[in-house]
């Protein structure tokens, strides 16, 4: 709690540890949300990098509208989804080079720097390229998630340093150091008309060429709105989901929702809120670049009345399951004592990425570009230049001009899912961030056998331990298929925020799901 200083909360102890310490040094909110994202691309390569993409939002003090970032990379030009269903694929395959976009992480640092922070970018990334050279201690989540993927990375040589660690072990990255140096000192030239972007072009067999790398993946984006519960939530626009997070709190808001956690009615509308607002999911969140997309109806109020009243009180209804998408990703919020307040996400999609490395450059590259269709003609279909569908979905919230709340969380399709019941908690219940972050989570799933098959499905949901009997069973009864599951998930997060009440006082607390987390003061 602080009601003068900063407050930086990330997935990660030491990318927490970065963000103070650039706050101390007198950095504003975007020069500490960008060092803890480059540490968190070095210390957990199991959830973003280099070789990723962001999305960021940013409040600055008296404005009423704040700014969003959408560095999202797009599809090399070399891709050609006729071949790949020619070749009998119906779905990229993870290591493929289709599913590697430009990476857009980069150009969004730049971006984020040069227009809104006050420190020098080499100041910024310092804590990250000291980490990387003088090595930091492995955590169990790294070191899982690098004996999964052992055998797919046993030639990868930007893995190396992860597939040696052993819980606790030190773990040196000064290839990536090398890359990061480059960064802070030219800025994006360097790495993406230098030596890292030829790894690039080269590790995706020339299907990412170099006037694809030239290109600027980073750009200034009208945010999308809804207001509720005495606040207005803000998020990026397609191709991003993040309208499903701030949209499903306000079609909660029209069904009345009033939170009771013994109530399994509370419970039934918030997933069915969520289930009905998200049933066109994968027709609208593609590129509006390059595709027809009815930005301005997303969030309409007339089309939340709408989504409102089609879901029945009493019962849950079929409707159409946005694919499943796994997710290796990192959400961080910051709020400086001027009250400058960031909320950014950066990912490299499945934990590790595509499993493709960037040769001697140090990192992995995602493989975003399996959020594209196969389907042709379909508005999400791969084609050269098109930016992918894209789960990150991160929220800021404010009242007036002054900023209420950062919130995000990593979870693949579940983003949104998580989104809404901690906002609910907060803004619409007046939960304090532990009590929220406390509460049992539920999860909507595809139907088993599916992931978002055209033809409408019922309503599968897992939920936490910890949950009365009389929810579980009266979700049912309203037809749900309810799955419990063992143990809290700690692919429901971490959620990260930090909030700020009418009195000023800057609030957060870390999501107990996951270890590394923390919440720091400055």
């Amino acid at each position: 709690m602080s009601k003068t200083g900063g407050v930086v909360a990330t997935p990660h102890t030491l990318s927490t540890r970065a963000g103070v310490q650039i706050l101390q040094a007198g950095g504003n909110a975007v020069d500490a949300a960008i060092a803890a994202c480059a540490v968190q691309g070095v210390v957990a390569p199991e959830t973003c990098g280099v070789g990723g993409d962001l999305f960021a939002l940013v409040h600055r003090p008296g404005d009423t509208t704040p700014l969003a970032l959408n560095a999202s990379g797009r599809a090399g030009s070399g891709v050609d989804a006729a071949a790949l269903r020619a070749a009998g694929l119906s779905e990229i395959p993870r290591d493929h080079p289709a599913a590697v976009p430009v990476p857009g992480c980069v150009d969004g640092w730049v971006t984020l720097s040069s227009r809104l922070g006050r420190l020098a970018l080499a100041d910024v990334l310092a804590p990250a390229v000291r980490l990387a050279e003088e090595g930091f201690p492995a955590s169990d989540e790294l070191v899982a998630a690098f004996r999964a993927g052992a055998a797919e990375l046993a030639g990868v040589e930007a893995a190396r340093p992860m597939l040696a660690a052993r819980r606790g072990s030190a773990v040196v990255r000064d290839q990536l150091a090398a890359t990061l140096r480059l960064v802070a000192g030219d800025g994006r030239a360097a790495f993406y008309e230098g030596a890292p972007g030829r790894a690039v072009s080269a590790a995706t067999g020339g299907v990412i060429t170099p006037d694809d790398l030239r290109r600027v993946q980073a750009d200034w984006v009208e945010p999308l709105s809804a207001d509720v519960w005495g606040a207005t939530g803000w998020t990026v626009p397609p191709n991003s989901q993040g309208y499903l997070g701030v949209g499903g709190c306000a079609v909660l808001e029209r069904l009345g929702w009033a939170d009771d956690p013994a109530d399994p009615q509370a419970w039934h509308l918030q997933i069915e809120a969520q289930r009905a607002l998200a049933a066109e999911r994968d027709d609208v969140t593609v590129d509006p670049g390059r595709v027809p997309v009815p930005l301005g109806r997303l969030l309409d109020p007339a089309r939340l009345d709408a989504v409102a009243a089609s879901v029945d009180p009493v019962a849950a209804r079929d409707r159409h399951a946005p694919a499943l998408a796994a997710g290796g990703t990192a959400y961080l919020c910051v709020v400086d004592g001027e009250g400058m307040g960031v909320s950014l996400i950066q990912s490299n999609f499945h934990g590790i990425g595509s499993l493709v490395g960037a040769g001697a450059a140090g990192f992995l590259l995602q493989d975003r570009g399996r959020g594209f269709s196969l389907i042709e003609g379909h508005p999400g279909e791969l084609a050269p230049g098109r930016r992918p569908l894209h789960t990150l979905a991160p929220t800021l919230w404010t009242r007036g001009d002054r900023l209420a709340m950062v919130l995000g969380t990593r979870g693949g399709h579940v983003q949104p899912q998580l989104v809404q019941q901690i906002a609910a908690f907060v803004l619409g219940a007046g939960l304090d961030p532990d009590e929220a972050q406390a509460r049992p989570r539920w999860t909507i799933e595809p139907p088993v056998g599916g992931t978002g098959a055209p033809a409408p499905s019922g309503s599968r949901v897992r939920i936490e331990p910890d949950v009365p009997a009389r929810i579980v069973d009266g979700l049912r009864k309203r037809g749900h298929e309810v799955v419990p599951v063992d143990g809290p998930q700690p692919g429901w997060g971490p959620v990260s925020l930090v909030q700020v009440d009418d009195a000023g006082w800057r609030l957060s607390a870390r999501d107990p799901r996951v270890a590394t987390t923390a919440v720091a003061t400055a």
